[in-house]
């Protein structure tokens, strides 16, 4: 997987971030009142290939709008992806939630950035009198991946808050239902739940011992190896240019 973030890599907070914190946490809070389709940490762990095989073919998507194939997607380019994809945001809000994604402030969207964004669209454009319409981005399998992940985070979030604090994530992992009570499966369970106590906390990047959607769903491009695309790229890359001298 990819490197983890150092505290000198955390993205420094700002109004803009406070703001669209705050319609993420509305959202999420809304989307608490409904519950989560999650019965288990476990059912969790078990999406995982499903949700990282999804993710990965979200590629060709950002490949298409990384118009000069640099490997990052600008914000004029993501305003030609929004324009193409008919995702109808006031120019302010995609301009935040640019910066927002862009996490290492390049003015360079990665592909991990880029899958992180698009589920924040899903989650702020749900219509609260509509809230199951069927396609809120004119991608319907790609927005059931990110229907999971929402579920996934109300599931772990369990005062309803919306934010995930290290003791939710730990209750919902000591959680277990009828057929996951074997060694073997409590076992992996508590391997795997450990790298994502981890991980949570590396993208805890204010140290405040809570997690927000965003914070939550770059762990979660971690947890199912999306980085590591990046680093195989980034290799190949390396390994035609060395070639090349």
């Amino acid at each position: 997987m990819g490197g983890a973030l150092s505290t000198g890599d955390a993205p420094k907070d700002n109004i803009t971030e406070t703001k669209l914190e705050a319609k993420m946490v509305e959202a999420m809070q809304r989307r608490a009142s409904e519950g989560s389709s999650m019965k288990s940490f476990n059912s969790i762990i078990l999406k995982f290939p499903k949700i990282d095989e999804s993710l990965r073919k979200c590629k060709a998507i950002f490949e298409q709008f990384d118009e000069d194939a640099n490997g990052t997607i600008d914000p004029e380019e993501l305003k030609r992806c929004f324009l193409k994809l008919e995702i109808n945001l006031p120019e302010e809000e995609i301009n935040d939630l640019f910066e927002a994604c862009d996490i290492y402030e390049n003015l360079g969207m990665k592909f991990n950035e880029f899958i992180v964004l698009l589920c924040l669209v899903y989650l702020l454009k749900e219509n609260p009198t509509a809230l199951h319409a069927k396609s809120r981005m004119g991608m319907p399998s790609l927005e059931a991946t990110f229907e999971t992940l929402v579920n996934a985070f109300v599931f772990l979030d369990k005062n309803k808050d919306g934010y995930v604090s290290k003791s939710e994530m730990i209750d919902a992992i000591n959680e277990t239902t009828t057929g996951e009570h074997s060694s073997g499966r409590i076992a992996m369970k508590r391997f795997v739940a450990q790298s994502c106590l981890i991980v949570a906390e590396e993208m805890d990047w204010d140290r405040n011992g809570m997690v927000n959607f965003k914070e939550f769903l770059f762990a979660f491009t971690r947890w199912v190896g999306i980085d590591d695309i990046e680093d195989d790229e980034e290799g190949k890359e390396n390994v035609v240019l060395n070639s090349k001298f």
